[in-house]
């Protein structure tokens, strides 16, 4: 159970890799008691000036086109205002008024109806994979279909519309690129292999990619991997956006809906159940990430002491030697930072019983030996 006076996220630091809508994806951890860690995995590039984008609706608007599907809000609005600068805004609104507009999702169909149009059908999973089958099913074999894109290509889509015999117009609204400033993005991978973070983050797919590709590059993809598959949560707004982890082999929790709203109280719920709960003595003892709550009572802990406790869990109630536990601090050191730690532990957890010494071997908690 989680101790009800005390946030949710309380003592867990959440690496946040998201470029729009960071702040308000903070503020949500934040507010449920997390430290948060802000690293944009990409920068968003609008295309209002960009020649392919002018070029797809140029194209567009030459003829008649059947159906058309918006996959994102800001990206629909976002082409209407480009045309709308080129003095293509009318005939674009036309064409589509015109056509058969599909919506991914509430946001897209929002966008829909903003510019004076109505969507003809919308899947209740907001899945590209759906919104496919739909079309397939209802037949697309000599019709002209254009796809907003929302960000990076869909080949697997546009390849099944192009394979039944659409004619497929695609229309990069905006696109991604690497971060203005790739040293945060750094610096959060650093803290990931250190295990300084607890969850991580992601709203967007070319996020999720930015992170396994700069991890790539910089030589340490298969320790980040390793990382996210064992000793971090990793928490994806969506299908889509989980698609680069779980190719990786990562398990990315989702909320039901993709929501960044839910997608904290997701983690807010997960994060927590994930918890180390002992009873020491008569304390009852909850780690979390950088903090233990000790019977409703949530004690900061610093790195050093926290790793001991850790191993001293791991060990639940047998002794540990000071030379695992030496090994278990981070950057190793001599044998009297055990002891250090130690005291650190004592102090922090409030009661100096609840971590026993026994003379020539090493440590235990105060709890009884598992069989």
């Amino acid at each position: 159970m989680i101790p009800a006076d005390v946030a949710p996220l309380a003592g867990y630091t959440v690496g946040v890799t998201a470029a729009r809508r960071a702040e308000e994806l903070s503020a949500l951890l934040q507010r449920k008691g997390a430290t948060v860690v802000h690293a944009p995995a990409i920068r968003i590039v609008p295309l209002t000036d960009d020649t392919e984008l002018h070029a797809a609706t140029s194209r567009l608007v030459a003829g008649p086109v059947d159906v058309v599907v918006a996959t994102t809000g800001i990206g629909f609005r976002g082409w209407i205002e480009a045309a709308e600068g080129w003095g293509l805004g009318g005939r674009l609104l036309r064409r589509l008024g015109d056509a058969t507009l599909l919506a991914r999702g509430p946001k897209a169909k929002g966008a829909v109806r903003a510019a004076g149009l109505d969507e003809a059908w919308s899947p209740d999973s907001e899945s590209n994979a759906e919104l496919l089958e739909y079309l397939l099913r209802s037949g697309v074999d000599g019709r002209r279909v254009a796809v907003q894109l929302h960000g990076e290509p869909l080949p697997g889509f546009v390849t099944a519309l192009r394979d039944a015999g659409a004619e497929v117009v695609e229309v990069p609204v905006y696109r991604w690129t690497g971060p203005a400033d790739p040293a945060p993005l750094d610096r959060m991978l650093d803290a990931l292999l250190a295990r300084q973070l607890d969850a991580l983050t992601f709203t967007s797919a070319p996020a999720a990619a930015s992170v396994l590709s700069t991890a790539r590059d910089t030589g340490r993809y298969d320790q980040l991997v390793r990382v996210l598959r064992s000793d971090v949560l990793v928490v994806g707004v969506g299908a889509i956006t989980a698609g680069p982890l779980v190719s990786a082999g990562i398990p990315v929790v989702q909320p039901a809906r993709a929501r960044i709203g839910a997608m904290a109280r997701e983690l807010a719920l997960e994060l927590p159940a994930r918890a180390v709960r002992l009873r020491l003595g008569t304390r009852e003892v909850e780690l979390r990430g950088q903090a233990v709550v000790v019977d409703g009572e949530l004690r900061p802990i610093a790195p050093a002491p926290m790793a001991v406790l850790r191993a001293l869990a791991a060990a639940r109630g047998a002794v540990v030697s000071r030379q695992a536990l030496l090994a278990a601090l981070p950057g190793g050191g001599e044998e009297h930072a055990v002891e250090t730690a130690i005291g650190r532990l004592r102090t922090a957890l409030g009661e100096p019983r609840l971590v026993c010494t026994v003379v020539k071997r090493g440590y235990r908690l105060a709890m009884e030996p598992a069989a």
